[in-house]
């Protein structure tokens, strides 16, 4: 007899209510199993709360293994806690699925488990459906009063920064898009590290905690570096209808090896339109530069300085010479690609 839906949460998302983290688990007051979850703000504290939903076909592949989609339908949630950076405390799952697929569901589970009891958080709640496979998480964190890291913060003449895997770049993922689209052939070393940066990228929590007090705007960059770069540049512009600018170095981009074989066109596109990096791009004065490279090393996550904003609408990417860079690659958009 097929599992019901009860059945399904039991045996695949029922967990102990305490996370890893001894501090955290205080927080969740009640867990799953009632109408709703509890959590305990500390004195303090604010919640910071953010959902995304990982549709097939528009997000993911059927081709990506279910280990790697649990880790992935977390993961980008955790990406936008660290952009505020706020600590993780709980999250929900709503699951909607065509048919009960017991091998999907073990290694779904076994993939957003861990994840999850790396950052020692809990799954508090939910729901499961039949329908279209479809993945909403919605995650909750902590932040200090007055300290997440917003859109907002950017002033003319701060340093741009963005971080980075220490032998991957921004436009990894993209270019395994193109591979699976036929754009480009990679060989199998290189297309298996590029896919995994699409399936499994790594939130960068321990850095969004370390550039508190540091990083004055940030956002993490999951629709592109210039399209989340346009919403620091709107955020913390005068009004909407006069944002500010910035300057890129296309040089200063990170390139992994992978992405360095390709083309030069190819890497610019992919590094400045391609989506699903979920690094942090943020700004910081220049006097903070070594307090920027500090809160690097304490979260063993390299960073990039790549640019400059100033108070000249537009972005304007130029090589190693000075000379201008057309860059005329939209972002991604859910509604119009």
């Amino acid at each position: 007899m097929p599992l019901g839906e009860f059945d399904l949460i039991a045996r695949y998302f029922a967990r102990p209510a305490c996370p890893p983290g001894p501090a955290l688990a205080s927080r969740v007051a009640q867990g799953n199993g009632d109408d709703c979850a509890l959590l305990q703000v500390a004195p303090g504290m604010q919640l910071a709360i953010s959902s995304d939903m990982l549709v097939e076909g528009r997000h993911f592949l059927p081709t990506v293994a279910p280990e790697r989609l649990g880790h992935k339908a977390l993961a980008v949630n955790l990406s936008d806690l660290a952009a505020c950076g706020a600590r993780p405390l709980a999250y929900t799952l709503a699951l909607a699925m065509p048919r009960v697929d017991e091998a999907f569901l073990a290694g779904f589970s076994r993939g957003l488990h861990a994840l999850a009891d790396a950052h020692g958080i809990s799954l508090i709640g939910g729901d499961t459906t039949a329908g279209p496979l479809n993945l909403c998480i919605t995650v909750f964190g902590e932040v200090p009063a007055g300290q997440a890291l917003l859109r907002s913060g950017a002033c003319p003449g701060h340093d741009l920064w963005v971080s980075h895997a220490r032998s991957g770049g921004l436009g990894d993922a993209r270019l395994a898009l193109e591979a699976f689209r036929g754009r480009v052939n990679l060989p199998g070393d290189d297309f298996e590290r590029v896919r995994r940066a699409m399936e499994q990228p790594q939130p960068r929590v321990a850095l969004g905690l370390a550039l508190r007090g540091v990083a004055c705007s940030a956002i993490d960059v999951s629709d592109g570096l210039l399209g989340d770069l346009a919403h620091i540049l709107r955020r913390s512009g005068a009004a909407p209808s006069s944002p500010l600018g910035a300057t890129l170095q296309a040089e200063a981009l990170p390139l992994s090896p992978v992405l360095a074989r390709q083309s030069v066109a190819l890497q610019l596109e992919c590094r400045l339109s391609g989506g699903d990096d979920y690094e942090l791009l943020f700004t910081a004065t220049p006097a903070d530069a070594p307090r920027v490279l500090a809160a690097a090393t304490a979260s063993a996550t390299p960073v990039r300085r790549i640019g400059r904003i100033e108070a000249e609408p537009g972005v304007r990417v130029i090589g190693p010479a000075g000379e201008p860079i057309e860059a005329p690659w939209l972002a991604f958009d859910h509604f119009r690609s």
